[in-house]
């Protein structure tokens, strides 16, 4: 028989459960922006004051790493603490896979899960069962209808469902079922920007978390006229309307050498003010003093295929591919009264990472069983360390901007990159070679046999599906695609991506949609 002293007691630990803490989150994740994309990471020709700012406000980590080089595992990743093939999401969803998958090329990609598994606990879900109310914007790529925000953990859902692009473009009208058009030329990144402001304005008096995570800036690159004019005036003045090449091929397709894209230029100067209107919103409430705030991106930069927008340099590749382009991100966490103002960690971090970090920082029980490939990354914050360990990645597809099938290992200051195709391996010195234009795995052969097994006995342990041999691959029809690349596509993407600089050629009008200045 319960006492009343037993009673109140069961009520008191229960409050205490619901608001273990009184610390909001705000989560910023941008789709496919690279590492060199932002101005305090060294971009000289894209604006991004309200990012740089959050960047001196709290601890970027200078060595901060996506869970694979695509968009739909990483954000499964950041959401379960766990690495690709464990929770199965190791492509973006809606690839083919298999026999479905007639590219010429070597091998089959893996077969690989394509909703949001329910028997994992989220990030959402244990903030949720925390006491905290829980918000989504944005895309979510994660499932068709059952797998959507709401179905994992989230009590709003603004603009969440199965596709990875905006529907009908940046501007409204837009095609999304689980967010309202605007009026016509409406901007779909403020408007999201708009809805997370007016969520914390609206539960300012309850422990909060709010997830924006942004379509932009993927495909198609879509600005505004008077932004693309901006940069079109800029490039001018920084002496970027030469003639010079802006593309060198990398093993199968080119890769943007030269960052000069003016509308792409634009979609960051509109991210950027989208960061600023809810951080502004943060400091019109007084919850800047107490909220934690979080910005990264799920893959590298796009410097090839798609729209080949931007330039990672000094780093090689980018989405989609195995080089540091193509996995490094902004990573930055701002933890008022903890994180020192501007500094800066070299310690190597990963997305699976946050959800531990995250609910320490909440006072929230850690869910080992659940975020086991993450660590929580709160020593850091307050100045100390984390030990040494390794990162892996496993990416048994074919990126559309050039990747290959491939699985890798980071310890410490080695990189080994291990290829289906073919059982290759690259040995690269991160700290010594960044861009990893030395390959040294000849050099090194104890260091390459060491993290090849390290490597294997991880991708047994994670149950990692990996591909197959493709009885269809001739050779000749693989080396005739190759040759159009160099003779077709080099001299196309050169002469299209010189025109986006000629004021005297107007843009095609899907570039802005009915967006009014």
């Amino acid at each position: 028989m319960m006492t009343r002293f037993t009673v109140l007691l069961l009520a008191a630990l229960t409050a205490t459960a619901a608001v273990a803490s009184d610390r909001n989150f705000v989560f910023f994740l941008v789709d496919d922006l690279g590492c060199k994309d932002l101005g305090f990471e060294g971009s000289s020709f894209h604006e991004t004051p309200n990012i740089d700012a959050l960047a001196d406000a709290g601890m970027r980590f200078d060595q901060g790493y996506a869970a694979c080089q695509v968009c739909s595992p990483s954000r499964a990743s950041i959401l379960l603490g766990k690495a690709t093939p464990r929770h199965g999401i190791t492509d973006w969803i809606g690839a083919a896979s298999g026999m479905k998958w007639n590219r010429d090329d070597r091998v089959l990609p893996a077969e690989y899960v394509h909703n949001l598994p329910h028997e994992d606990v989220t990030l959402a879900e244990a903030f949720r069962d925390g006491g905290y109310t829980t918000f989504f914007a944005g895309k979510w790529h994660l499932g068709a209808e059952g797998s959507w925000p709401e179905d994992h953990g989230f009590d709003i859902n603004k603009g969440g469902w199965n596709v990875g692009s905006p529907g009908g473009g940046y501007f409204a009208p837009w095609k999304n079922p689980r967010l309202e058009s605007g009026p016509d030329g409406e901007s779909l990144t403020i408007r999201l920007a708009n809805e997370t402001a007016s969520f914390i304005d609206e539960h300012q008096d309850k422990p909060f978390l709010a997830y924006l995570s942004f379509y932009t800036v993927h495909g198609p690159i879509q600005t505004r006229e008077a932004l693309c004019n901006k940069y079109r005036d800029k490039a001018k003045q920084m002496g970027l309307l030469g003639n010079q090449s802006r593309f060198e091929l990398q093993r199968r397709l080119p890769v943007r050498q030269v960052q000069d894209n003016p509308i792409y230029a634009g979609m960051v100067e509109t991210l950027d003010t989208a960061v600023g209107i809810v951080m502004e919103k943060l400091k019109q409430t007084g919850l800047d003093k107490n909220t934690v705030v979080i910005f990264t991106s799920d893959n590298g930069g796009v410097s090839s295929g798609d729209s080949f927008s931007t330039s990672l340099l000094p780093f090689r590749g980018g989405k989609g591919m195995q080089w540091e382009g193509g996995i490094r991100e902004p990573f930055i966490i701002h933890v008022p009264g903890t994180t020192k103002p501007g500094s800066i960690s070299q310690t190597p971090v990963i997305g699976m990472d946050f959800y531990p970090t995250m609910l320490e920082l909440a006072g929230l029980p850690l869910k080992p069983e659940q975020h086991v490939d993450g660590v929580s990354l709160v020593p850091v914050l307050k100045g100390g360390a984390i030990a040494d360990r390794d990162l892996f990645w496993h990416y048994p597809h074919y990126g559309n901007q050039g990747g290959e099938p491939s699985s890798i290992i980071r310890s410490k200051n080695w990189k080994l990159i291990f290829y289906h195709e073919d059982g290759r391996t690259e040995l690269y010195d991160i700290e010594k070679d960044p861009a990893e234009e030395t390959e040294i795995a000849s050099l090194h052969p104890d260091v390459e046999a060491e993290l090849r097994s390290r490597l294997d006995a991880w991708l047994d342990e994670t149950g990692a599906k990996l591909p197959k041999p493709d009885p269809r691959f001739d050779a000749r029809k693989f080396e005739e695609r190759l040759t159009r690349v160099r003779e077709t596509l080099m001299p196309k993407l050169e002469r299209q991506h010189a025109d986006y600089l000629d004021k005297s050629k107007k843009p095609s009008p899907d570039w802005w949609g009915s967006a009014a200045d």
